[in-house]
């Protein structure tokens, strides 16, 4: 099973903000955006939803072994998956925040500081590179070397993004009340394919490194209540960033939004999520 060809834009949490210019501009706002988790870390840990089975399967079928790196692992959601479905796992996070949080819930779990640009691995380490939710912060142009060298031959490496079901009415009035900052675009099915791969995949070099990439989408559920999908919302990088007035405001607008909906407005509920994968093997 694939899943559809369908859009992972919905990451882009900096929607809302003007869009930088120039190389130096546009690091800067990545820097921004993704040192801001570690103020959330507790609520992030707490709120975020794991990810989809069928689509770390998938991720991971042409790996030729079981040792992989959970790369910008933050509190370990895609850690605690990688290790239920038995693979050697190491995790690789450069917020202590986040990184304290991952190592209090896996114990078990070698957990390293580090980042995408320096990981803290010898060559040819692991069998696979994974990320989850995180591979768009990644500065691809040192990374991308990084990843290929502590990949083992025909290794993977594979992002995986969590994204709400926009299809879905209730969802879809939601991110019409949020915007993007909280729930994120989706740009066209027909550009996901080019645009996704062109954005995040290693560029200096990529070609000579990785073979043509895969993508795919899996459906995905998570049990939640209108608190607590409003908590979800707040560990957003787009919203986490907010002067602190205007993301009251908008989270109070979701609260609002998520009451009075059928759907939603009387206790637990499921949110319809997406898990979509984009994969590459090393050459």
């Amino acid at each position: 099973m694939t899943g559809t060809d369908r859009t992972t834009e919905h990451h882009r949490d900096d929607a809302r903000r003007p869009a930088p210019t120039g190389r130096a501009s546009a690091q800067d706002e990545r820097r921004l955006h993704g040192s801001s988790f570690g103020r959330a870390a507790a609520a992030y840990a707490e709120h975020r939803p794991d990810y989809a089975r069928a689509a770390v399967r998938w991720a991971l079928e042409a790996a030729p072994g079981r040792r992989v790196l959970d790369l910008g692992a933050g509190t370990g959601k895609l850690t605690a998956t990688l290790a239920a479905l038995g693979h050697d796992v190491v995790s690789v996070e450069p917020d202590p925040a986040m990184l304290a949080e991952l190592r209090g819930s896996l114990p078990a779990v070698r957990a390293l500081p580090g980042s995408a640009e320096a990981i803290p691995l010898p060559d040819g380490a692991v069998d696979a590179v994974v990320s989850g939710n995180a591979m768009h912060w990644f500065d691809m142009d040192l990374a991308g070397p990084e990843i290929a060298r502590v990949l083992a031959p025909c290794g993977v490496l594979a992002g995986l993004w969590n994204v709400f079901d926009d299809g879905v009415d209730w969802v879809a009035g939601l991110a019409r009340v949020t915007g993007p900052a909280a729930i994120g675009p989706r740009d066209l099915p027909a550009g996901w394919r080019t645009e996704t791969a062109r954005m995040h995949l290693p560029r200096s070099g990529g070609e000579a490194w990785f073979d043509s990439a895969e993508q795919a989408e899996f459906p995905h559920r998570q049990r939640r209540t209108a608190d607590s999908l409003v908590a979800t919302l707040g560990t957003k990088a787009g919203v986490l960033v907010m002067p602190e007035q205007e993301r009251e405001a908008l989270l109070d607008e979701s609260r609002a939004y998520l009451a009075a909906r059928p759907e939603t407005g009387a206790g637990e509920f499921t949110l319809p999520m997406l898990t979509g994968v984009l994969r590459v093997r090393r050459r």
